[in-house]
């Protein structure tokens, strides 16, 4: 091998190659640690809701460790995505030694079950919150889709200055309402809008014109509705208003 000047040149090529990349990755190694490179700035880039500056300073501390160009981006990231109230994270080098992050928060919608909020995305998250909040009740899972109904039912009341306070949907997809003024509209399992709407429509000169609170508004017939009053309800000569309205299956 010795006397094949070919092979030797070869040889020398690789161990001056394998020289250079070792020597470029010390000196690179060694140049991001140099205090050239500090890391000075890390900035929110929009104006929070929810997450305190304290939060920001714990994370900071905690997960966002080396320079400028030694920073684990994703390390930081998940960092900021622990904090109750964030929903996403956009963390970014800024030339020469600014950390830009971008948070979205939450935005609440209603609650679930004891603790449990829901975002306007119909995504479940737990925050401590204390402003006023329709409940939202259901099966485990159904927490997009009452969120979507929710939406529906407060654009549907809206014109006659009612307010849903409670959505509930059983385990048999039965819909219940419950309004500001302790009123509950049972929708039952079909046709549930087409329900909402036509009671929406003939509200004003029905329900509307009632001077009487109410306990209930049962809108599973097929041409009309039925209504709870407690106070016909307590008095013992009361007779039961009497119906054509046909009951549907749902």
């Amino acid at each position: 091998m010795w006397d094949k000047p070919a092979v030797l040149n070869g040889i020398a090529n690789v161990l001056f190659a394998a020289a250079f990349v070792l020597i470029a990755y010390a000196t690179m190694h060694f140049g991001m640690r140099l205090p050239i490179f500090p890391l000075r700035e890390v900035r929110i880039t929009e104006p929070l809701a929810h997450v305190t500056p304290q939060q920001i300073e714990a994370i900071v501390g905690r997960e966002v460790k080396g320079n400028f160009l030694t920073l684990d981006l994703e390390r930081a990231r998940a960092g900021f995505e622990k904090l109750p109230w964030v929903r996403g994270v956009n963390v970014r080098r800024q030339w020469p030694d600014r950390l830009d992050v971008s948070l979205e928060e939450h935005l609440p919608l209603g609650r679930w079950g004891a603790g449990a909020l829901v975002n306007t995305y119909g995504e479940l998250f737990a925050a401590a919150y204390d402003a006023s909040l329709p409940l939202f009740v259901g099966p485990p899972g159904s927490e997009t889709e009452i969120a979507i109904q929710y939406g529906y039912f407060k654009r549907s009341l809206a014109p006659l200055n009612l307010a849903p306070v409670e959505v509930q949907v059983s385990a048999r997809r039965a819909w219940q309402v419950k309004l500001a003024n302790g009123t509950r509209l049972q929708l039952g399992r079909e046709q549930v809008e087409p329900r909402l709407d036509r009671f929406v429509a003939v509200y004003e000169r029905t329900v509307g014109r009632l001077q009487r609170r109410l306990d209930y508004v049962d809108l599973r017939y097929s041409n009309g509705f039925a209504v709870g009053i407690p106070e016909l309800a307590r008095e013992p000569s009361a007779k039961p208003i009497a119906r054509k309205n046909t009951r549907s299956t749902g």
